[in-house]
């Protein structure tokens, strides 16, 4: 969603220890996050390496993580797990790094004429590269090629891109590398200041905070190739990239464009298959005749050029499939803002607004859209599909390169928005932004989001009866994989959200932004979670692979975790937080956790930062890198102990060496309060 942690507004204020109740803090210095990173170096690698398919989920073994997550049509490849001569790069989770946005946290380095090769696990005749190139010196990306073989021949050459990432600085960021602080009134980590209230001024290193580094390209391959192909991935001399990181590699058979001969055909009216000139007002047509006939559109195979919003309302729209049919378009500067303060506008399938009744019975599936959004403008409505759509379905879209993937601006009620695939957004993939109800989002793939992965955004009217089912989500390089802020009765489940980078972690519930209360019940169940919980650098301390908080309001609601697993958590696997300027106004109370499996913590398996209380039942750890509870409560340190009670129901068992993660000392408001304990690197994930 649209946001950012603010060190003015969220930044936690420290109270002072008390020796006699708190563990000493060690610095932030040594909070140990390149204990975890191996400092980014590059190792070269070996030529002589396996060159058997390793197919992975989120850089898993899929065994880990059976039944949960997207089920998707295509074969997931880590470069590192691949042949090459190049060097990889990692592991790495600090912030701003390579290796920290790669997935697994790990990938593979190539200069000119270097190459990664991977053989084929099954029949494929497409394939998708997760890359990244230098920015130009100046900003605004530079271009590059790459070769790319099967078995040595039928050379193609893919032509990589910088131009959609490589963002800078703070909230909401930059495309130039040698801008100045954009907020110098914030509180910043890098000086433990605010710089504009400091004698004399901190000299901020250029450029500040490098991020948002990778993108992705697909190929078609011309024929099909069998499993145990090579296809090797070769830096060309010459490249104008010093040098190319490839991260990951899907393959996938793609097959025979879908066709529907009964419909309106959108190149009937006038749509430019090629791209070469505007099909905007071709598309407008096809969709009113479609209307007055009780027709389907088609669009066949090509890339259509469209520079503008496509309203849709009680109309089905039909493409040959995402690798056939793609909508593309630039992004187009308003003659004057519009009245919803876009500056821009740019390729978009949009209901009609919630305020005129919105849209209802709209069907989307198999095309492609490929927007042009290259800054973050949060007033711009430069999203792949938007507005209000009641009763209706999203279904086979490939979507990248807009500001949101899909933002639902209710309300509105019973979508469906399953098997999409969204990639390289500016800010979330999904959103359910006010009063979107009796929806549910399932199957769908997420990688390389600039904001939260999937989102409930409950303001001034609730969310309800909502599920996120059976999706995943990848490499989120700001806030959560999958946030709910606020609403009633929904449900996060069977979930796969993997490597969040920054200011945020893999799932979240947030009473913050202004949010409606949470109420009925919000059920997180049978997720799996991995190498989540970031360091918060607005806080410095670090974050849970799930993370309760309470910024404007108490979660009071009826909460319960059960079934998730949260493996090789960077910090804690559990956080309930508040911040510190409202610690004696907002409770966390009642959270039930059961079932949990907790598999490598870098530091506790719980933290409680806030008051209230928890319940835990058949909570199992093993690898927990601290002290099982970091119960600080509401930093008040009162005699009677902590703020923050925790329930033992039984069955909690494992946690460091022979220790049991909640002992009976613990229980029920230990102070254990330890701000930043040292970091131990959790170790793999490995079956239970």
């Amino acid at each position: 969603m649209s946001w950012s942690l603010t060190g003015a507004r969220e930044r936690a204020r420290r109270p002072a220890r008390r020796r006699a109740q708190v563990v000493a803090a060690v610095t932030a210095a040594a909070v140990g996050i390149g204990l975890l990173s191996g400092g980014g170096t590059a190792l070269a690698a070996p030529d002589s390496r396996s060159t058997g398919p390793v197919v992975t989920r989120a850089a898993l073994d899929p065994a880990l993580v059976a039944g949960r997550g997207a089920r998707v049509g295509f074969a997931e490849q880590e470069a590192e797990n691949a042949a090459t001569n190049g060097a990889v790069i990692g592991p790495d989770r600090t912030a701003y790094t390579l290796s920290s946005e790669a997935s697994g946290r790990t990938a593979v380095k190539l200069a000119p004429k270097q190459y990664v090769e991977f053989t084929l696990p099954g029949p494929a005749d497409a394939i998708t590269v997760r890359y990244s190139i230098p920015d130009a010196p100046g900003g605004g990306g530079i271009t590059a090629p790459l070769d790319v073989t099967v078995n040595g021949k039928a050379r193609r050459t893919m032509t990589l891109t910088s131009q959609y990432a490589w963002l800078y600085n703070q909230y909401p960021f930059s495309n130039d590398p040698g801008a100045d602080l954009l907020h110098p009134d914030w509180w910043i980590t890098e000086c433990a200041c605010v710089p504009a209230a400091t004698t004399p001024a901190p000299v901020i290193t250029k450029p500040f905070r490098p991020s948002h580094f990778y993108d992705e390209q697909r190929l078609k391959l011309g024929k099909t190739y069998r499993a145990g192909d090579k296809v090797r991935l070769t830096v060309p001399a010459g490249s104008e990239a010093d040098w190319t990181v490839v991260d990951l590699f899907d393959s996938e058979l793609v097959g025979a464009p879908h066709v529907r001969l009964v419909a309106a055909n959108v190149a009937l009216f006038g749509a430019d298959p090629l791209g070469r000139r505007d099909s905007a007002d071709a598309f407008d047509r096809a969709i009113a005749y479609a209307k007055r006939k009780h027709l389907k559109v088609y669009i066949p195979p090509g890339t259509y050029q469209v520079n503008r919003h496509i309203l849709v309302d009680d109309v089905t729209i039909e493409g040959a499939g995402n690798w056939h049919t793609v909508i593309k378009g630039r992004q187009i500067a308003l003659d004057e803002p519009a009245p919803d303060g876009s500056v821009h506008t740019g390729v978009g399938f949009y209901g009609k607004d919630a305020a005129d009744g919105g849209s209802r019975n709209v069907h989307l599936s198999g095309f492609a859209i490929e927007g042009d959004v290259r800054e973050r403008i949060d007033t711009d409505q430069v999203n792949g599909v938007g507005g209000a759509m009641s009763d209706s379905t999203i279904k086979g879209l490939h979507i990248r390169h807009t500001k949101v993937g899909l933002w639902f601006d209710g309300p509105m009620s019973n979508v469906r928005v399953t098997g999409n695939i969204i990639v390289d957004q500016i800010a979330d993939a999904l959103n359910f932004h006010t009063g979107v109800t009796n929806s549910v989002v399932s199957d769908n793939f997420v990688r390389n989001t600039g904001d939260d992965g999937l989102a409930m955004w409950s303001e001034k009217t609730a969310n309800a009866r909502n599920t996120f089912t059976r999706n995943t989500v990848q490499s989120p390089v700001l806030a959560n994989g999958i946030a709910i802020y606020g609403g009633t009765d929904n449900t996060v489940s069977d979930n796969l959200v993997a490597d969040p980078v920054r200011e945020g972690s893999a799932l979240h519930a947030g009473s913050r932004f202004g949010a409606e209360k949470f109420a009925g019940r919000l059920s997180f169940t049978d997720n799996t979670t991995v190498r989540a919980g970031t360091y918060e650098l607005n806080w410095n301390i670090g974050l849970g692979a799930i993370w309760l908080y309470a910024l404007d309001k108490d979660i009071d609601a009826d909460v319960r975790v059960t079934g998730d697993h949260y493996l090789d958590s960077t910090y804690n696997a559990i956080m309930l937080v508040s911040d510190y300027a409202v610690k004696d106004l907002y409770a966390i109370d009642g959270v039930r956790f059961k079932d949990v499996r907790i598999d490598g913590t870098g530091t506790s398996a719980v933290s409680a930062r806030v008051k209230g209380s928890a319940s835990f039942e058949n909570v199992d750890a093993r690898g927990v890198g601290a002290v099982g509870v970091n119960n600080c409560g509401s930093f008040n340190f009162t005699p009677a102990g902590s703020e923050f009670a925790l329930t033992d129901l039984g069955g909690n068992d494992g946690g460091r060496g022979t220790e049991t993660w909640l002992a009976p000392w613990l229980l029920p408001n230990t102070i254990t309060c330890d701000d930043r304990p040292p970091v131990v690197a959790p170790p793999a994930p490995s079956p239970w």
